[in-house]
Order: structure tokens, then C-alpha cells, then sequence
């Protein structure tokens, strides 16, 4: 130390070591690096748990959250792939985890039973979700451009034989066909039962598959089942020529994709990270992204990541 001389008296020495270690321990953080608000603010920062339900969209959404957080310097943990949203929301109310990607209007006749509260308008069913997620002490960001609504697919052999174009053409078909989707659909307003209430469809059997995932694709493909619930922004319509059966009663919501945080998990600096992906997020990039993981094989990371850096959200 500077402060101490060779050769001084044992006495100085001493009381100049017990000088330099009082101002040191006065300091504080001065010693930890030049600027002691950085220090502060790496210690705010914290730990954060992202999760998400179990389909590729989930975790390529999860992930964006998760790379821009981490690249930010949060201590992220990714727990992905954890089951349907009667598993993911309780692990969020309970603090398993932090946060997750939803979707405005399936979340919110989730938490309301299906009043049928959601519409196609997302700046109010938006304002609703945030009224029914308050009491969990559960914050909804901004939603982004981004829509996944529920969809019926069929083949196009199925569509050109029985002339579907429309779900209400399904109407007098439907007793001879076989409905596949996620397990949980009969229970979802917005799934079975709204297209029983709404169009009026009464299958000949439901058959429980996965969430839009290889397993109905599969199904569909090899005729296992005749109609598929799928989600609107995957690729893999497209790429295996199917038919997206068009909406011509009001049944799906606005179901923009939406960042919901625990609000002691929630900093302003979180907030504006999360809302600079979902103000980048359109329908048309998430689609694309769907087809790099769903039809490519790409790894939901990688694409995540690769499409954080192209818009400019990661350094």
C-alpha cells in the first residue's frame, strides 16, 4: 500500500493499517469497480425464470424472451415444455416461474370461465386480460402485432371431396368425421365446445392428440383423423398443402401474442425489454419462424436468437 513507508515505526504501521481499513470499509462499493450504481443494478437484476407451454411457437417466443433478458445480464433459467396452460399459469402464480408468452383471448377465457368476454379487439380484450390478472398480482405487457388463433384443418382430398371451404360447411358432414387436438379441448370454450356452440358441430368422435404438433400432424396426414385443430400461424399448413378452413362465425378472439410477468419479477428495465420484442413480432415473422423449427427442423433457439439479431434486439 502507497500509505505505508519501509523502515517506519511497528507503532505507525499499525495505526496507518487500521486508517486504511476504516476508509475502506467506509467506501462500500468503491472497491467493487468505478461506478458503484452498476454494481447496484447487476445486484437488482437478479434471477428469472421463463417458461412455456409444450408447442414449438412456445418455446421459439420463450427463448426471444429469454436471450434478450440474459443478453441484458438477468441470471435467466428456462423451463420450457412444462404442459397446456392448466399446468404453466398455477407454476406462475405460484413463482415456479416468472413469466411466459399467452395469447389475449384463449388467456382470458381461461380466467374467466368462457363469458365469451374476448373479442376480435385486441386493445380490449387486452385492458379485460389485465383486469382478470391483476388479482394474481400478474402484469400483461404489450401485446404484439403477432396473432395464433385456433384453426380447423382438413386435407385437400378431404376439402375437394365433401367441397369445405368454410367450418360452417362442416356442419352436415360432421357427424361421419373424426376430430383430433390437444387433450384439454373439450374443456376449452374456444376449442370443442365453442365450435359446438357456435357452428353447431357435432363430431362423430374427438380423438385427444397433442397441441398441434407432429403427433396430429401425423394423424391428419395418415387419415387417422379427418379434421385437425391447429393454430393459424404454423408453416406446416402451407407446406403440406392442407386447407385452413375459414372463420365465418365469430368464435376466435383476438389472440395476439402477449408477455405475462409476475409482478415482483416485473422492473421497468424487464417491462421495456420484453414490449421491444413484441413491438418486432408480426404474424408474418412468427409464421416464418414456425416453419424454420416445424418443417426445417431448426433448433427453436438458434431461431430465436438469429431473429433477435436481424431486428436489432441483441448486441
Amino acid at each position: 500500500m502507497r500509505l505505508i513507508r519501509k523502515g517506519a515505526h511497528r507503532g505507525r504501521w499499525v495505526a496507518l493499517l487500521a486508517l486504511v481499513l476504516l476508509v475502506a470499509g467506509c467506501s462500500g462499493g468503491d472497491t467493487a469497480g468505478d461506478d458503484p450504481t452498476e454494481t447496484a443494478e447487476e445486484f437488482e437484476r437478479g434471477a428469472i425464470t421463463v417458461g412455456s407451454t409444450d408447442f414449438s411457437e412456445q418455446e421459439i417466443v420463450a427463448s426471444m424472451y429469454a436471450a434478450v433478458l440474459e443478453d441484458a445480464g438477468y441470471d435467466v433459467e428456462r423451463r420450457f415444455h412444462l404442459g397446456s396452460r392448466e399446468v404453466v399459469l398455477p407454476a406462475l402464480e405460484k413463482g415456479d416461474i416468472d413469466l411466459y408468452p399467452e395469447y389475449v383471448g384463449t388467456a382470458l377465457e381461461f380466467l374467466n370461465g368462457g363469458k365469451g368476454e374476448a373479442t376480435s379487439d385486441t386493445e380490449a380484450t387486452t385492458e379485460k386480460l389485465r383486469e382478470a390478472f391483476a388479482a394474481k398480482d400478474i402484469a400483461v405487457l404489450e401485446p404484439a402485432e403477432a396473432q395464433d388463433r385456433n384453426g380447423l384443418v382438413v386435407t385437400k382430398e378431404t376439402a375437394d371431396e365433401l367441397d369445405l371451404e368454410t367450418v360452417s360447411d362442416l356442419k352436415e358432414h360432421a357427424a361421419e368425421l373424426v376430430f383430433g387436438g390437444p387433450p384439454e379441448c373439450p374443456q376449452r370454450p374456444l376449442c370443442l365446445q365453442g365450435y359446438e356452440r357456435v357452428y353447431e358441430l357435432k363430431f362423430k368422435e374427438f380423438r385427444p392428440l397433442d397441441a398441434a404438433g407432429p403427433i396430429t400432424w401425423a394423424a391428419l396426414e395418415q387419415g387417422d383423423i379427418d379434421v385437425a385443430l391447429m393454430f393459424t400461424s404454423q408453416g406446416v399448413i402451407a407446406d403440406k398443402g392442407w386447407v385452413l378452413l375459414a372463420e365465418d362465425e365469430e368464435l376466435q378472439p383476438a389472440e395476439n401474442i402477449v408477455p405475462v410477468v409476475r409482478t415482483d419479477a416485473l422492473t421497468d428495465e424487464v417491462e421495456e425489454l420484453l414490449n421491444a420484442v413484441s413491438a418486432k413480432l408480426t404474424t408474418e415473422a412468427i409464421s416464418g419462424l414456425n416453419r424454420q423449427v416445424d418443417s426445417d427442423g431448426a433448433d427453436p433457439a438458434e431461431v430465436a436468437e438469429a431473429w433477435l439479431r436481424e431486428e436489432g434486439l441483441l448486441d
